[in-house]
């Protein structure tokens, strides 16, 4: 029984150590509150980071390559049975002109090309005089001889292989292939 005894005592005693005493709260006034402007910060403000740059980088493309220049036109189109050059092809010819002229080491290969009409030996010459025609044209644009070389494919290569007249104005053409920039 003495152990049931010392047990509660030692229970109470450490409740009774646990009690506290009442706090005293301050007294509450009606007075209103004046807001005291802070004499300086005892922390630093916050460093805000920039904004994050892009990710997406712009690309500056060759004008070869880019297709909103004049340059990505690379065809010269000509009438049936004609190597005269139309007003079309000869902005297109000054257009490379100009870029041959200040790349003194960009070379091209003029492709003369012809429709499905008329025979093979035929259309190799009409071809070539096409190429010719518009390597004449650069030439007296001040284009050198070596930068450039015209070669006929007649009807051999088309772009457009349907028998009606749209496909065979798209066949009749030079094509200005850049062989180095």
């Amino acid at each position: 029984m003495n152990l049931k005894f010392l047990v509660t005592l030692l229970v109470a005693a450490a409740l009774a150590a646990c009690s506290s005493t009442p706090l005293e709260t301050p007294p509450v006034s009606d007075a209103p509150v004046i807001p005291v402007a802070p004499s300086a910060p005892t922390a630093p403000a916050p460093v805000v980071p920039p904004p994050p740059q892009s990710i997406v980088k712009s690309v500056i493309l060759h004008p070869l390559d880019d297709p909103s220049s004049a340059l990505a036109k690379r065809s010269v189109f000509f009438e049936y049975d004609s190597y005269e050059i139309a007003p079309a092809g000869r902005a297109l010819i000054e257009e490379h002109a100009k870029y041959l002229n200040g790349h003194a080491s960009a070379s091209v290969r003029l492709e003369g090309n012809a429709d499905e009409r008329g025979g093979r030996e035929y259309n190799l010459a009409l071809g070539q005089k096409r190429a010719d025609a518009v390597r004449q044209a650069m030439k007296l644009l001040g284009v050198t001889e070596r930068q450039m070389e015209s070669v006929s494919f007649g009807k051999e290569k088309p772009v457009a292989i349907g028998h009606d007249e749209e496909s065979w104005a798209r066949n009749r053409r030079v094509d200005v292939n850049y062989q180095t920039r």
